[in-house]
């Protein structure tokens, strides 16, 4: 039998099985056909513009009437001298942004679950869920506040210390991607642990009776119960982080954005939304936001066969 012949043979039960699933539970694909329309309206349609990255785009001529000129606007951007610069940006902002602010609510939630006081508990959760709920322009608005020397609390508190003179921090190019990324972590900080404490809701308390029985501290039964029960749901999650490496939040650094922080804060979603936008090339920016797709969708796949091949968690 030819393999032709078995892929077929192997279809016709699924499509059996999918064929009496559907006409069983016929009510609930019908609810999900208003979501599958809108995935395919705004998820697959606008991928007909891509093509746009490989033509001298012109509005008066259309997408299909424009010329086709290949990898041109792609040989433009590698070639240009802003690459590197917006290329180290963007990972400088995001890998950071990872390093530093991913283990922070699997720390969070590892400490809110071992608070025994319910009451003080949901204080504390209700407490760290709040920052997330911030605008972007709301947020940015409290750090200009915040941290302008002359006004600020920062300035304020520095010179109570004796600083006569505090340093602009937001006009700081050492200073704007360690603000941009402790701000990150504390606005997100809890509202990501929620994923984690549900996890840890479902842990058998069996085990934990286990351990204190041998003797086990508090310490011990997080390093050998709690770590290890979480342990797929941070690695599904960390596979999912590396697809956002290279999409820095683009709202956040253009507003935090100014012409003396500029060659540290200018990053592929600002390049793009200039050349793009502002400066109507639409194919050129269309080629550079591919661009950063592609290496997005690269480094997911990368990250889940890394963990497919040393464990046996990944996404597909």
């Amino acid at each position: 039998m030819s393999h032709g012949s078995l892929s077929l043979a192997g279809r016709k039960p699924l499509l059996q099985r999918l064929k009496r699933d559907i006409t069983t539970n016929w009510q609930i694909y019908i609810m999900l056909i208003p979501a599958v329309i809108a995935i395919i309206m705004f998820a697959y349609v606008p991928m007909y513009g891509v093509q746009m990255a490989f033509k001298d785009f012109k509005p008066i001529k259309g997408i299909w009437g424009s010329e086709w000129v290949g990898f041109a606007h792609f040989q433009r951007f590698f070639k240009g001298h802003q690459f590197r610069n917006l290329l180290e940006n963007t990972l400088y902002l995001s890998v950071f942004g990872i390093i530093a602010g991913f283990p922070a609510p699997i720390i969070l939630a590892l400490m809110i679950n071992q608070i025994r006081a319910e009451r003080f508990k949901k204080v504390l959760q209700t407490v760290t869920y709040m920052p997330h709920f911030i605008s972007t322009v709301v947020m940015v608005g409290m750090i200009i506040v915040f941290f302008t020397p002359s006004t600020g609390l920062f300035g304020h508190l520095g010179r109570a210390l004796g600083v006569t003179n505090p340093p602009n921090l937001l006009a700081s190019k050492t200073a704007f991607r360690p603000l941009y990324i402790a701000t990150n972590i504390w606005q997100h900080m809890g509202w990501d642990s929620i994923i984690y404490l549900a996890a840890l809701s479902a842990v058998d308390m069996a085990l934990y009776e286990a351990a204190v029985i041998d003797g086990a501290s508090r310490f011990q039964c997080i390093v050998h119960i709690d770590i290890p029960c979480i342990l797929p749901t941070v690695v599904i999650l960390l596979i999912l982080s590396a697809g956002r490496v290279m999409n820095v939040s683009f709202d956040k650094v253009f507003l935090m954005q100014n012409d003396l922080n500029l060659p540290v804060s200018e990053t592929i979603a600002t390049y793009v939304y200039k050349i793009g936008l502002k400066k109507s090339q639409y194919s050129y920016s269309a080629a550079v936001n591919l661009f950063n797709t592609i290496v997005s969708f690269v480094l997911v796949l990368m990250v889940n066969t890394v963990s497919k091949r040393l464990g046996e968690t990944s996404l597909w």
